[in-house]
């Protein structure tokens, strides 16, 4: 109720502008423990049926913040606090960079969506750890988002994934290998089944001396991919995350397509929110059909309400993210998300939101999928 009220205000704003207005906000609570405290209060639904274990890890729900929202941690707790199970940070490069000249996100209020070309802007990789450090504990896990700085070749990424992995690594619940955001030129050349092996080899094979080294285990290691692969090109991804020991999939980022559309948008970046969600569903099934189960998948793109949350679970996602949809919906977004799927957990007889993985995969590749 509140947020419909404030949201015209903000849709009056330049888009990056009203988000770092929000941001602003967020930063406030996250340094005041009785907000923080009374926001989770209102927003948190503790219920046992959405408890997931994934990739080592507890999560309170299923329902996380994609990486894009909060690119440097500036307010980790202030979001867990909204209700989500998991925070997703960056993405993060080893040195600071300003990203794509503005304007460079845009709104498409009539299909829900925005577009971006951000060019991964952030603060680099140091001022993040130092963030995540001061904001040590988060009551729900955090993971990093990390990718090459733009004027880095590809024949040099694994270098700036390295350094990430190694100034983030104290600090992270996860790691999230990011080669699929249309922003930074060339990047998506790195989800190629040979350059994504080598780059996994070579993150593992660090991941694996940073944990004898701090004294904890490796971190689950997760790809995420790009909505516009083929189905060849899918499974080559696919098969190449599993064989270097990748912990999960994230599927998916934004996509070049613009097909589908209610009003034609020719702004260059990646497009998110609801004109994403069919392709992303049955990416999500592939996976989860590709792996047999057994390489955990974690949806995003166009999820808006539990019944979206639910259909992607069912379709083989143990988690889901969202991003756009707070933009459209609001901070009660989790909360509303999670009660709805208590319910329909309970319309179906189910006692815990992990039964419902994949029970539905193959209904989304009956027809076929490219």
């Amino acid at each position: 109720m509140v947020y419909g009220l404030v949201r015209p205000l903000l849709f009056r704003m330049d888009p990056e502008q009203a988000h770092e207005r929000v941001m602003g906000l967020l930063e406030a609570v996250e340094a005041r423990p009785a907000l923080r405290q009374a926001l989770a209060r209102r927003f948190t639904v503790d219920h046992p049926a959405l408890q997931v274990e994934a990739f080592g890890l507890r999560f309170p729900n299923p329902v996380g913040l994609a990486a894009g929202f909060d690119k440097d941690a500036r307010a980790p707790r202030a979001l867990a606090a909204l209700g989500f199970g998991f925070i997703e940070v960056g993405t993060v490069t080893p040195r600071p960079q300003p990203g794509n000249p503005r304007p460079r996100l845009f709104r498409l209020p009539a299909d829900e969506a925005l577009i971006n070309r951000m060019g991964f802007n952030n603060e680099g990789a140091a001022a993040a750890a130092a963030r995540l450090g001061r904001a040590h504990p988060v009551p729900v896990p955090v993971g990093v988002n990390i990718g090459r700085n733009r004027a880095t070749p590809n024949e040099r990424a694994a270098e700036d994934y390295l350094e990430c992995l190694r100034v983030l690594f104290p600090h992270a619940a996860y790691a999230v290998i990011n080669v699929s955001s249309p922003n930074t030129p060339e990047l998506r050349d790195l989800q190629a089944a040979a350059a994504l092996g080598r780059l996994l080899a070579a993150v593992q094979a660090e991941n694996r001396a940073l944990s004898r080294k701090h004294g904890r285990a490796p971190l689950p290691v997760l790809v995420k991919i790009a909505p516009d692969l083929d189905r060849e090109g899918l499974a080559a991804v696919v098969d190449a995350a599993a064989t270097h020991g990748a912990a999960g999939i994230i599927a998916v980022n934004t996509t070049v397509n613009r097909s589908g559309l209610r009003r034609p948008a020719h702004e260059a970046g990646g497009l998110s929110g609801r004109p994403l969600a069919a392709r992303a569903l049955r990416i999500t099934a592939a996976v989860h059909r590709l792996t047999g189960g057994r390489l955990p998948v974690i949806g995003v793109g166009g999820i808006f309400s539990a019944r979206d949350a639910y259909e992607r679970i069912r379709a083989g996602a143990t988690l889901v993210q969202v991003y756009t949809a707070l933009i459209y919906r609001g901070p009660g977004l989790a909360r509303r998300i999670n009660r709805g799927l208590v319910q329909l957990l309970e319309r179906d007889g189910l006692g815990r939101i992990t039964e419902a993985v994949g029970l539905d995969a193959g209904r989304w590749l009956e027809d076929g999928w490219s």
